[in-house]
């Protein structure tokens, strides 16, 4: 018995040496370094680095200057004309050569021109769009970010409770082995316990390789490697949806949503160019200056320097033009019936995501407190079957079961936790809040604590 405690005693020292050592570098290139780092720091690089934002951002400042070169046609256009020609006249009277100059200065400024006046509101709606757009997709770019981080936490998670789920596995087969040398174990139950540790052995090469995966999906968006320690769930906090109901979530997303709000804009854009397609049957009225200087005269003969200054007004009413602007008036109300539709489509999804969200975040955060509670029974399930395999009283297929459902029920709480922020982030997303307040809030619930492996799996040691 005394051999057998030493060569416990021994081992246990050993694999705890090799997994110190493992946990300060994962092979694959995961670095567990001793700083941290969390969601809001790593949100505030993606602002700068991801591709997605910073065309978004591209496509906004762009919007403004297509409003600005819209609005230009309303302005008043001046432009300037010079030119120099030499002239040789030869008749039966006269017979010359000689340069001529002339200089005009032309302004013009419509009074009345409804086709620009509404291209330009269709390019105002067009900018508001791309603005809103831009909301939107850094909206949703926050979710993916936060998605992916919960990814790369999950399958660290994954890492560790494999590796406990096999130290304790291990342990177990340790006290077959030393009760199977006093004949008082089936070599059924040495063998049972031996394979599920081979198998963790396999689970956990994997399970490092997804861990090594889900950091490049993060370093994708933040455009650097990422190997500090994740900021994990904090265990000292109740995790709930706010006490705002449903129903005021759903009227916020109706007012707030950046992707209603883009849609809602290009319902204005395609109402501004149907308006400016039938402007094409209206008249245009401007107003002409110029200021002319030449020493061209009639039939280009040469005359004095002559400087004229024309005044006017002038008038152009569209008549016929083949049936092309009618044409374009129906297609532009077509548009206009499709933008309509995408609006509707939008403001449903805005309705079915909000409630989708709040309906499974309020669930996750119930069943939180029901996977605690069942992992507390599943924990001491497997001591009491793990007391029970040294006396004798089961065999090692018991105690196995155990030890599967003691990690199911850690895994299902982690993931239910997991679930529970990205629809707390999902749900705002969707009610229209800012992404960086709603990255700050999520924020809240995490903390440089220790991982799963070192807080919440040393009861299974």
């Amino acid at each position: 018995m005394d051999r057998a405690a030493v060569f416990l005693g021994g081992l246990m020292l050993a694999t705890n040496a090799v997994l110190a050592q493992a946990s300060e570098t994962i092979s694959t290139g995961v670095s567990a370094s001793t700083f941290s780092t969390d969601l809001m720091q790593l949100y505030r690089e993606a602002r700068l680095e991801d591709p997605q934002i910073l065309a978004s951002h591209a496509r906004a400042q762009a919007g403004q200057e297509h409003q600005r070169e819209a609005m230009g046609a309303l302005l008043p256009q001046l432009s300037f004309n010079a030119g120099t020609n030499r002239i040789h006249q030869d008749s039966d009277l006269v017979q010359r050569s000689y340069d001529s100059e002339s200089y005009n200065l032309v302004l013009r400024q419509y009074l009345y021109n409804k086709t620009a006046w509404e291209n330009y509101r269709k390019f105002q709606s067009l900018a508001r769009q791309s603005e809103s757009q831009a909301l939107d997709t850094q909206a949703e770019a926050a979710v993916e970010l936060a998605r992916r981080y919960f990814l790369a936490l999950a399958a660290e998670d994954e890492l560790e409770l494999v590796r406990a789920e096999r130290r304790t596995t291990q342990s177990s087969l340790d006290r077959v082995n030393a009760l199977y040398e006093k004949q008082l174990a089936l070599v059924t139950d040495q063998l049972d316990l031996k394979a599920r540790v081979d198998l963790l052995a396999a689970q956990e090469l994997d399970a490092r390789n997804q861990a090594s995966i889900s950091r490049e999906a993060l370093a994708e968006i933040v455009g650097r490697p990422v190997k500090e320690r994740l900021n994990r769930i904090r265990d000292d906090i109740d995790l709930q949806v706010s006490t705002q109901s449903l129903e005021a979530w759903v009227r916020d997303g109706i007012a707030l949503n950046p992707a209603l709000k883009a849609n809602e804009s290009g319902v204005e854009a395609a109402g501004a160019a149907l308006r400016s397609g039938k402007g094409g049957h209206y008249p245009t009225l401007s107003l002409n200056l110029s200021a002319l200087q030449t020493n061209e005269g009639y039939n280009n003969s040469l005359a004095p320097r002559t400087d004229s200054y024309v005044a006017g007004i002038g008038i152009q009413v569209p008549l016929y033009s083949g049936g092309s602007t009618s044409a374009r008036v129906r297609g532009l109300y077509q548009d206009q019936q499709v933008a309509e539709q995408e609006l509707e489509a939008v403001r449903r999804r805005v309705v079915k995501e909000i409630t989708n969200a709040y309906l499974t975040a309020s669930s996750n955060g119930e069943k939180i407190a029901a996977n605690r509670l069942a992992l507390s029974s599943a924990q001491l399930s497997r001591v009491a079957a793990e007391k029970a395999l040294s006396y004798g009283m089961i065999n090692s297929v018991d105690v196995l079961a155990s030890v599967r459902n003691e990690f199911r029920a850690r895994r299902d709480l982690l993931k239910t936790q997991y679930d529970f922020l990205s629809n707390v982030l999902i749900l705002n997303r969707w009610a229209g809040k800012p992404p960086a307040d709603s990255i700050a809030n999520v924020n809240v619930w995490l903390g440089p604590g220790n991982g799963p492996g070192e807080k919440r799996i040393d009861a299974a040691r």
